[in-house]
């Protein structure tokens, strides 16, 4: 066995890696850009060298550099992780050639199944079933078009060197084909430098069907099962599950074999997965070689749990030349195992990626490795920064148990115990697509996701009451923090001698604005109830929003019409700033929140939303040179300043630009006034939250 591995990769993958190989005793050495020097993966590596800069092109996608580093530090061999280098051939010869293992299969095998067209000859070759199509080398559009037409619409036209979902088309009528096969190509020259496609049938409400295969050194062969990834948004995958729902023991056998079949093809060493495509017909299905992808998944973790394999274990062992550590009647299935992929990004938006900083980061109970609990595999901590230069997933959750109905209640339970802050999650969507009918009884195809989208999309599963009662009870609890010890007036009680006291807040909602008013009642022991031996707070709350106004002649506002909204008694308890118990129309509320952007995150067993309070008390006494701040709202980099020191500035003047994920977002002055200094220069790389330059205020503030 090793006694030193480079890992080259980041995030959650290079933290799985190193956990196995520490538990067997095999020194990690991290590599890191300028964005990871404090990465989680740094931190947990025996030993970390810097590596480039924050893109990829200028660090993980270095090859030369990568394999100096392992030479230099005395490594026996790279694990490429999934990404970056882990399927790219000549990173594979170059560590071979260097001296080095490559963690991984051989670099023919990686170039034979790394084109799609070449790879489908040789598994028709190798009598693995395709699904019909075209995969020759000409490339003539007229002729691809005849292939279509001979082949029967709708068809798929895929990049031969794609993947990650880009280089697609769907087909639905001839006539349609030109121009979506141009389309197709000039997204596969940018994204691959390759613009040679294949045509394919297009299956009819199709599942994605996977299976974990291994190969060793010395001819054997294994495969670990299947793996149902059909749920899908934009070709990527969300949620992964093993074993696939309604896939018989014939069907398991024959996908099994021709998945071993297709790695002994090509010699295959070390962990990969054969992708078949299952079209569902009257009831039956049909499976068909799709792809092979020569590395471990992303999902590897639900064949572990089924299994009991730990298989980063098994490609350690494998590419120091010892035999695979099963057999094939080894292997069995135990119980049913779901992984969701938790990302930053905004599902209601186009699925749009997000950057920022976890300004919380709470994850239910778990586990590393044991099949029969939560696990949480993730590459972040509370406070680090999804930065624009990477993948936008922060976690994957994975859940293990003896059926599949009680993976589903485990994972949802799990999903609704993490509680980020900071940026846009799925995490949400996650459990929406949970308690789906399709998902749940396992109706799937790759199309769920669009058939269930009235279910998934813009839903707000918090009542404004609720929001409303928290984000005070957030503002109270602070507030208590803040004054605890100095007087009683300063109390969220509302404490007063001899009158009951009132307090009024502004509240918006779904883009809706309400106003709030709490009253607290005179008691003279400053609360107001007891419950058991815990002591509660209490007010009379009042929401309402206006529906309609009357104008003078000049007009102005002379009256409005008001609704209320809600009206009842709330009771409370904080037991710290961000957990409090609430009592509303007498039901019992387990809640959690915190402040960010003046913004109330809201988190209750029923899942979460958001809500702005804005209490004019809290401002009083601020620093209002505050007001002349101004601070990005997101990490990325300053692609320009519209103003100069000593220009006079109007609110919502454009100051300055600045770009993530390829996005440009422009900043205005919240207030008018002076630019009094530049904080950083054009091209300079931000946090969220870091001032980019100060205002005075006309006041002189």
């Amino acid at each position: 066995m090793f006694s030193k591995i480079l890992i080259a990769n980041r995030g959650e993958i290079a933290c799985r890696v190193a956990a196995t190989a520490k538990r067997m005793g095999v020194s990690t050495v991290a590599v890191y850009s300028d964005a990871d020097r404090m990465a989680k993966h740094v931190a947990v590596c025996d030993e970390a060298v810097y590596l480039g800069g924050s893109a990829p092109k200028d660090s993980y996608l270095k090859g030369d550099a990568i394999i100096n580093i392992a030479l230099d530090v005395g490594a026996q061999a790279i694990h490429p992780g999934y990404g970056f280098l882990s399927e790219n051939a000549e990173f594979a010869q170059a560590c071979q050639d260097a001296g080095l293992v490559f963690i991984g299969p051989s670099a023919d095998a990686i170039r034979a199944m790394g084109g799609k067209s070449e790879s489908k000859r040789l598994m028709e070759a190798a009598g693995v079933p395709l699904i019909p199509g075209y995969h020759g080398d000409n490339q003539d559009a007229e002729f691809l078009q005849q292939q279509a037409d001979a082949i029967g619409y709708p068809v798929l036209i895929k990049a031969s060197a794609g993947g990650g979902g880009k280089g697609m088309r769907i087909v639905e009528q001839s006539s349609d084909f030109i121009g979506l096969l141009d389309s197709c190509r000039r997204e596969a020259i940018t994204s691959f430098g390759n613009d040679q496609v294949l045509i394919e049938k297009y299956a009819l409400k199709p599942r994605h069907i996977e299976i974990q295969v291994f190969g060793d050194s010395h001819g054997n062969y294994v495969h670990l099962f299947e793996r149902d990834c059909s749920v899908q948004r934009r070709h990527q995958k969300v949620l992964e599950e093993a074993p696939a729902p309604g896939v018989d023991e014939a069907m398991r056998k024959a996908m099994g074999d021709a998945a071993i079949d297709a790695a002994r093809a090509v010699s295959y060493v070390g962990a990969g997965t054969v992708e078949f495509i299952v079209e569902q017909r009257a009831g039956e299905m049909s499976f068909y070689f799709m792809e092979m992808n020569t590395r471990l998944q992303v999902e590897h973790p639900v064949s572990e749990a089924i299994t009991g394999v730990d298989l980063v274990e098994w490609q350690l062992k494998v590419a120091a030349g010892q035999a695979l550590p099963k057999q094939q009647n080894e292997l069995t299935i135990s119980g049913h195992a779901i992984e969701a992929r938790i990302c930053a990004e905004n599902p209601d938006n186009d699925f749009l990626p997000a950057t920022g900083t976890l300004f919380a980061y709470q994850k239910p109970a778990h586990s590393t490795f044991v099949v029969d609990e939560v696990r949480i595999d993730d590459g972040v901590r509370e406070g680090d920064v999804i930065s624009p230069f990477y993948d936008s997933m922060i976690a994957k959750l994975i859940v293990h148990a003896p059926t599949r109905e009680q993976a589903l209640a485990k994972l949802d339970r799990a999903l609704g115990q993490t509680r980020i802050v900071g940026l846009p999650t799925n995490v949400a969507f996650l459990r929406y697509i949970l308690n789906t009918e399709s998902f749940s009884q396992a109706n799937l195809d790759t199309a769920l996701i669009e058939r269930e989208a009235d279910e998934l999309f813009d839903q707000h599963p918090l009542d404004l009451s609720t929001l409303t009662v928290t984000a005070i009870v957030q503002q109270l609890a602070s507030e208590d923090t803040a004054q605890a010890g100095i007087d009683p007036f300063s109390q969220s009680t509302g404490f007063r001698a001899y009158s009951d006291y009132s307090r009024s807040f502004s509240l918006i909602y779904d883009e809706q604005t309400y106003s709030a008013r709490i009253s607290h009642w005179h008691n003279a022991n400053g609360v107001d109830s007891k419950n058991g031996n815990e002591t509660l707070s209490s007010f009379a709350l009042v929401i309402e929003k206006e529906i309609a106004s009357t104008q003078d002649d000049g007009n102005v506002n002379v009256a409005a019409q008001t609704e209320i909204v809600y009206e009842g008694q709330v009771s409370y308890t904080s037991q710290d700033a961000h957990n409090h118990t609430l009592w509303l129309d007498d039901a019992r509320i387990s809640a959690q929140s915190w402040v960010h952007n003046e913004t109330v995150h809201v988190f209750t067993d029923q899942g979460r939303d958001e809500i702005t309070l804005i209490d004019i008390m809290a401002h009083v006494g601020e620093d209002s040179a505050a007001a002349g701040s101004l601070k990005s709202p997101m990490p990325g980099q300053v692609v320009a300043f519209k103003v100069a020191v000593g220009d006079s500035v109007k609110k919502g003047e454009p100051l300055a630009v600045i770009e993530a994920m390829k996005i440009e977002h422009t900043i205005t002055a919240p207030t008018d006034g002076t630019v009094a200094e530049l904080l950083f220069g054009a091209g300079d790389l931000v946090a969220d939250g870091d001032e980019l330059l100060r205002i005075d205020t006309e006041d002189g503030q």
